[in-house]
C-alpha cells in the first residue's frame, strides 16, 4: 500500500483546544504528517506562542489564532483571517471541550448549558464557518472528538455525555448532508489517557486508577501519541469512502462488559 495514502502535505489542518493535552498530540501527529496546522485556544497568548514555538522546532510548519469556538462571529472573523493569511482550511478538528463533574441533581442549568455549547454546539458554529469553503473546492476532512461517553454513561457527568451523545448523532447528520460535496465527517472516541489531568488518580491503588486498568482490555492507560493515526487516517485519502463513523481508540473497553471482580 502506497504510503502517500497518508501523505498530508500540502493540506492545512485547524485542531481547535489544541495547546495541550490530546489535541496539542493531535495536530503533532498531522502535523508530521505534512499538513499546515492551525494551533487554537482560548487561553493566553503565551500560551498559544509556547506550542507554536514547540511545534517549528520539531520542522512542523504551524500558525497560532486565539479564538473562542463558542462566539459565531469571532469564529467567521477568525477562520476569514486564516484563509487570508494562510490557506483555506482542508481538515477541521473539534476538538475543544469542557467538563463539569457534579451529579445532575446539584447541576446548576447555566453549568449544564456551558458544557453542552463547548462540547456540541462549538463543533456546529466551527463546521459550519469552513464547509461552505470545502463544498466550493469538493473536498474537506472534519473529525469531531466524541468520546465513550458518546455511548456510555457514567456519575457526575451527565452534561459532558449528553453532550458527546449529541456530538456522536451530529456527526452522522454532517455525514448525511456534506458527503455528495466529497466532505468526510467522522469522530475519534478517545479512552482514557495519562494526560496532566489524570496523572494525580493514575497511581497504583488509586481506586480509579485500578478501575480503568481492570475495566481495560490492555491493561494500561493509553498515550497521547496513541491518538495520533487515527488522526491522520481520518485526515488523510485512506478515509476517503469512511463517513460517519465513530473510531474508538480505548484500548478495548466499549468490547467488554468488565472483569469480574474475582478475576
Amino acid at each position: 500500500m502506497s504510503s502517500n495514502l497518508f501523505d498530508l502535505t500540502g493540506k492545512v489542518a485547524l485542531v481547535t483546544g489544541s495547546t495541550h493535552g490530546l489535541g496539542m498530540a493531535m495536530a503533532k501527529g498531522i502535523g508530521q504528517a505534512g499538513a499546515t496546522v492551525i494551533i487554537n485556544g482560548n487561553s493566553s497568548l503565551e500560551k498559544i506562542e509556547s506550542t507554536v514555538a514547540a511545534f517549528r522546532v520539531e520542522g512542523i510548519k504551524v500558525f497560532g489564532y486565539r479564538f473562542d469556538v463558542t462566539d459565531e462571529n469571532e469564529v467567521g472573523k477568525s477562520i476569514t483571517l486564516i484563509e487570508k493569511e494562510v490557506n483555506p482550511v482542508d481538515i477541521l478538528v473539534n476538538n475543544a471541550g469542557i467538563i463539569k463533574r457534579t451529579p445532575l441533581v446539584d447541576m446548576e442549568v447555566d453549568d449544564f448549558e456551558e458544557v453542552i455549547k463547548v462540547d456540541l454546539v462549538s463543533p456546529f458554529i466551527v463546521s459550519k464557518a469552513v464547509v461552505k469553503g470545502m463544498m466550493k473546492r469538493k473536498s474537506g476532512k472534519i473529525i469531531n472528538i466524541c468520546s465513550m461517553m458518546s455511548e456510555l454513561g457514567r456519575n457526575t457527568v451527565g452534561a459532558y455525555a449528553a453532550a458527546k451523545g449529541g456530538l456522536k448523532m451530529l456527526t452522522q447528520n454532517m455525514c448525511v448532508e456534506w458527503a455528495t460535496h466529497n466532505i468526510q465527517v467522522n469522530g475519534i472516541g478517545p479512552g482514557y489517557f495519562a494526560t496532566e489531568q489524570t496523572k494525580p488518580v493514575r497511581v497504583a491503588g488509586n481506586p480509579f486508577n485500578d478501575f480503568i486498568v481492570n475495566r481495560t482490555p490492555a491493561g494500561v492507560w493509553g498515550e497521547p501519541d496513541d491518538l495520533k493515526g487515527a488522526a491522520v487516517f481520518l485526515s488523510s485519502k485512506a478515509s476517503d469512502f469512511v463517513n460517519g463513523q465513530i473510531l474508538y481508540v480505548d484500548g478495548g473497553i466499549l468490547a467488554t462488559i468488565g472483569k469480574p471482580s474475582n478475576e
